[in-house]
């Protein structure tokens, strides 16, 4: 229908495309919150009535909520990168080879490659003060222990505090902290001990006081190698190694004290703010919050409903609460985009003894390193410009992590790399309401380097198709997760694959409840086809690049690992003196 160019609707659009334009010119500030393994069911703006999230909610009521929006995969560093790049993660080479996922050690070689562009660094070349706060979990080194190959400053942030690696469980301390010294004393003394050992044989068979082999010599030596490794492992090895905490390239906690890491946190977001208040800024929020073992602080715990998983997504929005207070203290709110969602859903399998310490995925099917089902890769998204995005507004179009990318590199006035492809698109007209759906016909699922699902949004019908070509295996059966290994595999005997593919029609089934078939749907081997030729022609974007998850990359190096203190005896705090 033809439309007067003075019409209600027509000035409506001109006005907003305007006040984009003016935004723009001004550039304004960038605010992104990044949960780790949480699940969109855990959010009161996504229906949960139980757990307390004001804070976040406030989000959604102020500003735009997506309820289809999707990650590129259902683990940590590959989802990590796409979201960065704006890119699938099988175009950097962060894909899963001889089953490695994540970034497995912070002394590997593997990351996110120095020649992919983040939209961080091309929002400091427009000028910006970017900053990284929390977790990085996208690599270190590449060749030796301090060239910081793949640390956040070399891609695009002028500023980071928080965690190179990821939170584990062996962050945690089990043991009283006045066991500590005596335990450092006793790994001393003992490596001491071998080394003498060693050296004592060794002048032995030189000197000939010892009818010994240099067979025997070098097997005893690496008797009491394994024996220091062993001993040094049950003490904490990963925790002194992987569990440390770095301002810019320095660290300044080794092991970290995950008690306090939240205060910490909260501290270097509010001080990010302070000192760039007269911006254009880009603080990157990236929170250890929700993941394992879900360390919260005394006054939190106990305070929900859902035992300390619930304690921690209380605390992680208190949080939230405390750094959207300050962009109102300083009069920054309209001048912020403010953006919050999980790097993938929440983690099922996740427990300690009987106890979940995972999230709640809401309706949806699956969990964290489930990249089919919905409740592994479907997140959060609330979007918040008070003045330029409308509020309490809800968005049922398929949207992506990735679109970040291009939506912040166009705001900030800058042209997304025309030398590869971004998969993410610019979700400003959306979010607006200039257009009505999403720029995304088909979105890809993949599981490390294998293909296990795609969907395809059928604009003239409103369907969502999606189809699955390979699934998990469920254990015990029928009970949504893999709970025999913690985490659902991507290939081999851990899935099955499907011929003809599962159909779901999420517009539907969004819970995913009752494949479809010939006889329930007649249009079910014209969607395949259609979905099959859009895998065909994405695949055939895609060029070889070198692994970053190989098992080259992904072992445990000597000469890479970060160190405070002289090697391997890393330990430091130099935050005491700043709390």
């Amino acid at each position: 229908m033809w439309r007067h160019p003075c019409s209600p609707l027509a000035l409506v659009l001109l006005l907003n495309s305007l006040e984009l334009q003016a935004s723009v010119s001004y550039k304004p500030n960038f605010l992104i919150f990044l949960a780790d393994d949480f699940g969109i069911g855990d959010l009161g703006c996504y229906g949960n009535d139980t757990i307390r999230t004001p804070n976040i909610d406030r989000l959604a009521e102020e500003g735009v909520k997506l309820t289809q929006h999707i990650s590129a995969a259902p683990v940590c560093s590959p989802s990590r990168a796409a979201f960065l790049t704006g890119r699938y993660p099988v175009r950097s080479g962060l894909d899963e080879r001889d089953r490695f996922r994540v970034i497995s050690w912070l002394a590997g070689s593997g990351g996110l490659p120095q020649n992919e562009t983040t939209f961080a660094k091309i929002l400091q070349n427009k000028g910006y003060t970017t900053g990284l706060i929390g977790k990085w979990h996208l690599g270190m080194n590449c060749q030796t222990r301090d060239d910081f190959c793949h640390h956040p400053l070399n891609h695009g942030f002028d500023y980071f505090y928080g965690m190179p690696f990821s939170l584990m469980g062996d962050c945690q301390i089990t043991y009283p902290p006045e066991k500590d010294m005596p335990q450092r004393i006793k790994l001393w003394s003992y490596t001491l001990l071998i080394a003498l050992a060693v050296l004592t044989l060794m002048a032995a068979k030189l000197t000939h006081l010892l009818p010994l082999s240099w067979k025997t010599i070098f097997s005893l030596a690496l008797f009491g190698c394994a024996f220091f490794i062993s001993w040094f492992s049950s003490y904490g090895f990963i925790r002194y190694w992987d569990c440390i905490v770095m301002r810019n390239y320095e660290i300044t906690e080794q092991p970290m004290k995950v008690e306090r890491a939240a205060s910490l946190v909260l501290r270097e977001a509010i001080s990010f703010i302070e000192r760039n208040k007269q911006g254009p800024f880009f603080l990157f929020v990236s929170f250890l919050h929700v993941h394992t073992p879900v360390v919260t602080t005394e006054r939190f715990r106990g305070k929900s409903r859902h035992g300390l998983y619930g304690d921690n997504v209380e605390e992680m929005d208190w949080m939230v609460g405390r750094i959207l207070d300050k962009l109102d203290k300083e009069n920054l709110k309209n001048s912020t985009l403010t953006y919050f969602t999980s790097d993938h859903g929440g983690h099922l399998e996740a427990r300690e003894g009987n106890a979940p310490r995972g999230g709640w995925n809401g309706i949806y099917k699956g969990g964290k390193a489930m990249a089919g089902w919905e409740g592994g890769i479907r997140v959060p998204g609330l979007f918040r410009w008070t003045g330029m995005l409308p509020e309490g507004k809800i968005i049922h179009e398929p949207t992506s992590l990735m679109d970040i990318f291009p939506t912040l590199v166009h705001l900030a006035g800058g042209t997304v790399p025309q030398d590869r492809i971004i998969d993410g698109r610019d979700l400003m007209p959306l979010l607006q309401g200039s257009v009505q759906h999403s720029e995304h016909e088909f979105l890809f699922h993949y599981c490390g380097m294998h293909l296990h699902a795609a969907r395809w949004h059928q604009k003239d019908s409103g369907n969502v198709w999606k189809v699955h070509y390979m699934t998990p295996i469920f254990h015990p059966e029928g009970s949504g997760g893999c709970y025999n290994i913690i985490f659902c595999q991507c290939s081999g005997k851990y899935v099955r694959q499907h011929d003809p593919p599962l159909l779901f029609d999420l517009s539907r089934d969004p819970s995913e409840a009752v494949s479809l078939s010939p006889d329930t749907e007649p249009l079910f081997h014209e969607v395949l086809k259609r979905i099959g030729r859009a895998v065909e022609e994405h695949r055939r974007t895609l060029t070889p690049v070198p692994s970053q998850l190989s098992f080259g990359h992904n072992i445990w190096k000597p000469w890479l690992q970060p160190c405070c203190g002289t090697f391997p005896f890393c330990w430091c705090d130099k935050e005491k003196e700043n709390l």
